[in-house]
């Protein structure tokens, strides 16, 4: 993960490089006015051991440096020619309304959704000016406009276009290059999509001369507006694009609080998966946690309450010790009697828990062995006690 400074400036020192492939971080502040600065100093303190242990790790801190000021905004001081979309009069209308040299362009967000809003208000709190939505739920529309001040709603994506100079797609993966296919954008703009399995080359298709493109992934969840927006102070924002994009989305994603991260070639479909597992991946084990909890009367938020203690003790164990050391249970005892007790409760009460607890027994198994915990014959009759039919 490479992290890039959106500023001119000296190279930071590389040290403990493991090499190109790894994850680096943008260093430093990004350029901007005194306020945001000061606003972010207290989580920069706070990010400073996240950096150390990011070089203690062997992560890649060495910069790109992309320029200070994105083409996007260049057309505003007339450093290059305007172009028209094909088959176009000269004088339709088209955004005219510019930002000036080095300040935040005008925003518009195609997607209310959950991600959607939640970048708008972010973004909108930020000093960041987010002037339309597109989005084909009225409800939707009505809502974002209603949290962000957003003057400008439309219910199809392409007269946001007349409007923003940054686009940024908040739509589900498998609708972004369908919807890029249907987008032409203007000479000075840039396109955006905030997937975190595709790259800034699935926006292609929407692409014209003095256009650029790139992605934008924040690394949370957004069950909730609110909650979405605190959890982005500190969280980590995946960028992909043109070099001159990804320094201005840099600086946006410093203004809401992110760490804005480049990920290897070739990797998104492996960190997008991580990240399902990390998020999705977990609800589906609380939910069967809770179906257990049922079992000895617990409601769901009873289940929450005496197993997701231990859930959030696990996590702190994993953090201060590491993954391995974190490992708890029977299966690093080697106890079979309490495994095959655990699979025919299971088998009683919840069999589609009872497949899951097998297939994350078998990673505990594995890991298990891997510490020294158990010795391999003690691994091999775990395992046989996980293939014995209900």
């Amino acid at each position: 993960m490479h992290r890039f400074s959106p500023s001119v400036g000296l190279p930071v020192p590389r040290r403990g490089v493991r090499g190109a492939g790894a994850v680096k971080p943008w260093p430093g502040p990004p350029p901007g006015d005194d306020d945001e600065r000061e606003a972010r100093a207290d989580r920069a303190r706070a990010d400073r051991e996240r950096e150390a242990a990011l070089r203690a790790a062997g992560i890649d801190l060495d910069p790109d440096h992309p320029a200070e000021r994105s083409h996007l905004l260049a057309t505003a001081s007339g450093e290059e020619p305007h172009h028209h979309r094909a088959g176009m009069p000269a004088d339709h209308p088209h955004p005219h309304h510019r930002s000036s040299p080095g300040d935040r362009p005008y925003i518009g967000i195609v997607g209310a959704g959950a991600v959607g809003t939640g970048l708008g208000v972010a973004l909108t709190r930020a000093g960041w000016p987010v002037t339309a939505v597109a989005s084909r739920d009225p409800a939707r529309r009505e809502r974002f406009q209603r949290l962000t001040g957003t003057g400008r709603a439309f219910a199809e994506p392409a007269p946001l276009l007349d409007e923003v100079e940054l686009i940024i797609l908040a739509v589900p993966d498998d609708v972004v290059v369908p919807l890029a296919g249907e987008l032409r954008l203007y000479s000075g703009q840039a396109l955006v999509h905030t997937s975190g399995l595709l790259g800034a080359e699935a926006l292609g298709a929407a692409m014209a001369a003095g256009t650029q493109a790139g992605s934008f992934h924040p690394l949370v969840a957004f069950a909730d507006v609110e909650r979405a927006v605190e959890a982005l102070h500190g969280a980590t924002v995946a960028i992909d694009g043109d070099e001159e994009l990804a320094g201005l989305l840099a600086r946006m994603a410093e203004a809401v609080g992110a760490v804005p991260v480049r990920l290897p070639p070739g990797s998104k479909p492996a960190y997008h998966a991580a990240a399902v597992l990390s998020a999705g991946g977990m609800i589906a084990l609380l939910d069967a946690v809770a179906e257990l909890g049922r079992v000895i009367g617990l409601d769901e938020a009873g289940s929450l309450a005496v197993f997701g203690r231990l859930t959030e003790q696990t996590m702190a164990n994993a953090r201060a010790l590491g993954i391995d050391a974190a490992l708890t249970g029977p299966m690093t005892r080697g106890d079979v009697g309490t495994v095959l007790a655990h699979l025919a409760a299971l088998d009683a009460h919840a069999p589609d828990a009872a497949a899951l607890y097998r297939v994350l027994a078998e990673r505990e198994i594995a890991i298990a062995e891997r510490r020294g915990a158990i010795d391999p014959a003690a691994a091999a009759v775990l395992r046989a006690s996980l293939a014995k039919a209900p």
